[in-house]
């Protein structure tokens, strides 16, 4: 229940965050701490993918059982990004058509398909290619491809695993190691050879979790240390003078003492040491409280646990939403009221899709 809920409260954040300059976005999560909801929904995806799949991979006689299962849902990944492509540059070509203001066509990385539209048109379905605030699920797609390597090393060298993750997303980082678009010739938004650490620790904790174990066990002084560190970013986040005088610490350590970028700067596509600790931190807190098991298990939060259970169909037709939103918002000027208007039915309708899901035939999809 917990990450059901906590799913969609970051599917809500994305969203109010996929369409910039509007109020509301002052309130979510990346405005209180070092990480936002990308890094939650990427950690809960693997948490999710180590209680989905890890029993498949516990006998040799269960792995094509297993691999079917997650290359399958990879499969269906690559076709919800194809449809979302597609859809959202029919809802930006909508938005233009509607406006007058043709501006949203020539942003978030759509302009390339107008001006180079070969190499375009080759590397949307190769992935190579990427419109802004579609690509995610690159990224997940890449990583749940390679999870039944993480799964079966997680059921016989957890530990070794957690090294090797955590060495490959130094060595890249210290090394600006990262994959390129094209035709545009720019890195990652999300570097899948940093974010797979995230991804790494949310499966580890989702296979100890289906064994009914922790893969941190509980203790007073690293729930103090955690809490601690989610305060100090909330300060640092929200004061000046806090946020003056950390940016200083950190300069000192990498221009005056040699300490790698990796370890100081606040990079995403990098998921930089302040982000990761932040989920880090956070996820351990959120699973330790009782309170917010209780909280979650509630029936206000039923809203959210639905969005969450149906987290792909609910974060595509928001992606979809967001792009429209943005075209609508490029051509119009727009308060607290419009901008809750349109977010708000926005939201109403990836609501209203996750109930209808939720009583789908399961045959459908």
């Amino acid at each position: 229940m917990r990450l059901d809920v906590f799913r969609g409260l970051c599917l809500v954040m994305i969203f109010i965050n996929h369409v910039p300059g509007n109020t509301f976005e002052a309130f979510t999560s990346r405005n209180f701490g070092f990480s936002d909801a990308a890094e939650g929904f990427v950690m809960m995806s693997g948490i999710a993918s180590g209680l989905a799949y890890s029993a498949d991979f516990q006998a040799p006689m269960r792995l094509w059982r297993g691999l079917g299962r997650v290359w399958g849902r990879c499969w269906t990944l690559y076709l919800v990004q194809m449809l979302v492509t597609l859809a959202a540059l029919a809802v930006a070509a909508g938005a233009a058509k509607l406006t007058g203001d043709a501006r949203i066509l020539q942003q978030n990385n759509m302009d390339w398909l107008w001006h180079h539209p070969v190499e375009t048109l080759i590397g949307l379905p190769l992935l190579v290619h990427q419109f802004h605030y579609l690509d995610i699920l690159p990224l997940y797609i890449l990583l749940l491809t390679a999870a039944p390597l993480f799964l079966i090393v997680a059921q016989r060298a957890p530990l070794g695993l957690l090294v090797g993750s955590l060495t490959v997303w130094a060595v890249c980082g210290v090394a600006r190691v990262t994959p390129h678009t094209w035709p545009v010739g720019q890195d990652w938004q999300f570097n899948p050879l940093a974010w797979q650490a995230i991804f790494v620790i949310g499966l580890l904790i989702g296979v100890a979790a289906k064994r009914g174990d922790r893969l941190v066990p509980l203790r007073r002084g690293l729930m103090a240390l955690a809490a601690a560190y989610l305060v100090f970013s909330l300060l640092v986040s929200r004061w000046p003078d806090f946020a003056d005088g950390f940016g200083h610490a950190m300069w000192v350590l990498k221009d005056s003492l040699g300490v790698p970028w990796i370890f100081t700067d606040f990079d995403k596509p990098f998921a930089t040491a302040p982000r990761l600790l932040h989920i880090l931190a956070l996820t351990y807190v959120v699973a330790s409280l009782p309170v917010l098991h209780r909280l979650c298990a509630s029936r206000p939060a039923a809203p959210l646990a639905v969005l969450g259970r149906q987290s792909l169909a609910v974060f595509a037709l928001g992606s979809v939403l967001a792009i429209g939103t943005q075209g609508l918002f490029n051509a119009m000027d727009h308060g607290p009221l419009i901008e809750a208007c349109l977010l708000g039915a926005g939201l109403a309708l990836q609501y209203a899709l996750a109930l209808a899901r939720e009583s789908w035939p399961r045959h459908t999809g």
